[in-house]
Parts: structure tokens; sequence; C-alpha cells
């Protein structure tokens, strides 16, 4: 199965960055890409800087926002991977992940389980945390185990989904760092972030992608500087192994994955067989006292 990851800066506003992301969709086709990733929010700015009530008018084109990646699905014939601002009604508003089928209709949508916040990511202002669980959607190219970002630091939300089925991993991201960070502590943060992911394909056998966005984004309210996206989206096998990964910069990323591999990993490392479900209980408190 040929993949892409479309790793994009934001363009001043949503009607320009829509346009840059169809053309590197349409490019994407043309290269018989089947499955495209896009990043977290991928239509506007990454607005969670700051708390500011006029950012929640982003989440009033919902169901336009459907409509259209509906066509552009439909469109190119490709499982296409969104991550959109719902707004479920007044006051209650989620960071949503919705994988569109080949023909333009939704196979599903998850809702962002893990919500930060942290200074110059103040996505709890912003966010409902989801509630509609760990569920892989369910494609033409197979189970999908979509789950967005921050996500991505937790081994229980990946292990759930690959315990359900989700034969990948697809992490839509929005990641960076700030430019006062010394070159150590960015090498750190990059490290740790690649690392934990392939730390998830390699704990269950199922490969993982991860689809940052790049470029330097002021915060708009001035109290802060601004944060630089760190892209270096990525795809890893089941073993861990980047089989492809891109830099800094704007890029469409392809990898091939084999779903045969995972069969081959499964087999010669059965981590799911040994699993000590007996003895997991602890697992569901906030902290052993």
């Amino acid at each position: 199965m040929k993949i892409a990851l479309i790793q994009k800066k934001y363009y001043v506003n949503k009607k320009k960055t829509i346009k840059k992301t169809i053309d590197d969709i349409k490019m994407a086709s043309k290269q018989k890409a089947q499955l495209i990733v896009l990043q977290e929010l991928h239509q506007s700015e990454y607005f969670c800087q700051s708390e500011e009530g006029s950012f929640f008018t982003y989440a009033d084109d919902w169901e336009k926002d459907l409509k259209f990646w509906g066509s552009v699905a439909k469109k190119y014939s490709v499982v296409l991977v969104t991550s959109l601002f719902e707004k479920r009604t007044a006051g209650l508003y989620h960071n949503t992940a919705v994988v569109f089928e080949k023909d333009g209709t939704i196979a599903g949508k998850y809702r962002k389980m893990h919500i930060p916040d942290d200074p110059g990511f103040y996505e709890k202002f912003y966010f409902t945390p989801g509630d509609l669980g760990f569920e892989p959607i369910e494609t033409s190219l197979g189970k999908l185990g979509v789950l967005v970002c921050w996500d991505q630091w937790y081994p229980e939300s990946a292990r759930i989904m690959a315990l359900k089925g989700a034969e990948i991993l697809i992490y839509p991201t929005a990641i960076g760092w700030f430019d006062e960070d010394s070159k150590a502590e960015k090498k750190r943060q990059l490290d740790a972030w690649i690392n934990i992911q392939r730390s998830h394909a390699i704990a269950n056998g199922i490969p993982v992608i991860a689809c940052n966005r790049v470029g330097f984004e002021a915060d708009s309210s001035g109290v802060m500087a601004g944060i630089r996206f760190w892209g270096n989206s990525f795809v890893c096998d089941p073993q861990g192994e980047i089989i492809a990964q891109a830099g800094k910069k704007e890029k469409i990323l392809y990898a091939s994955i084999d779903k045969q591999r995972t069969k081959e990993v499964r087999d010669i490392w059965p981590f799911l067989r040994d699993r000590r479900i007996d003895a997991y209980d602890d697992l569901l408190k906030r902290y052993c006292d």
C-alpha cells in the first residue's frame, strides 16, 4: 500500500492553505498514493498558542468542511485522513480526525482524547476531551488506528487501538519548539517524539505514521514569540525501523507499507501472546500511592 504524508506550513489564511494542500493531494494521487494523511488542524494556523474566544468561529464551517474534504477524497479516489475543528454545539468543541473513503463518504472519526494545557499549547481552552474511545476506523485499505498529536505520548491508547485490530497507527500532529530553547534541548525533544512513536510500533507490531506541520507561527496574542514546528514526519515499520522521514521543510513524504510484514514480526515477537492481563489492574489508577 502506497501512502503519502502532506507536511505543510500555514499560508496566511484558510483559502490559500487549502489550495496548497489540494495541490499536494493532486500530486500524491498522480504518484498512486492510496492513503493520504494530513497534519493536525491543517486548515488553519495552530491557534492554540493563546486563549482567544474569536478562534471558536473557525469551527463554524464544520459541516461545510466535511462536505468539502469528502469531495476531495472522491475526486482523487484516495482514503484521506483529515484533522478538523468540530463544533458539536455552542460551547462544545472537539479536535477531530475524520477519515474519508475513496468515494467521499465518512469512514469514521476520532475525537482527540488527551488534551494538553502547556505554554503555547492551550488546547483545553478550545477542545473537550474525546468521547468516542479508541476505535479503529474500517476502510477499504484496512483498519486505521487514528489518534491525534498529544495522544502519541500515551502507550495505552496505541495498545488499545492495536488490541481492537488496528493495522496502522496514524498521528496527525502539530508539535514544535521555541527558538529560545537550546540546541541540545531541541534535539532531546525531537528524539523523544520520534522514539516514543517508534516504541508504539515495536510494542504492538504494527506500522506508525506521524504527520507534522512545519514553519514558524507567531503567537497572535503577542505573549509568546511563537512556535517553530519541526516537521520530521515519518513512517516506521512494525519493528520501529524508519522507512521514510521528512526534514524541516514542506514535503510530500511517500512510503510503502507491507501488511505481511506485520504478521512476520508478530510471529517472531509475540508480545500480545505474553501479556499478563491478569496483573494490570493498577493501570486504571492515576498513580499507585
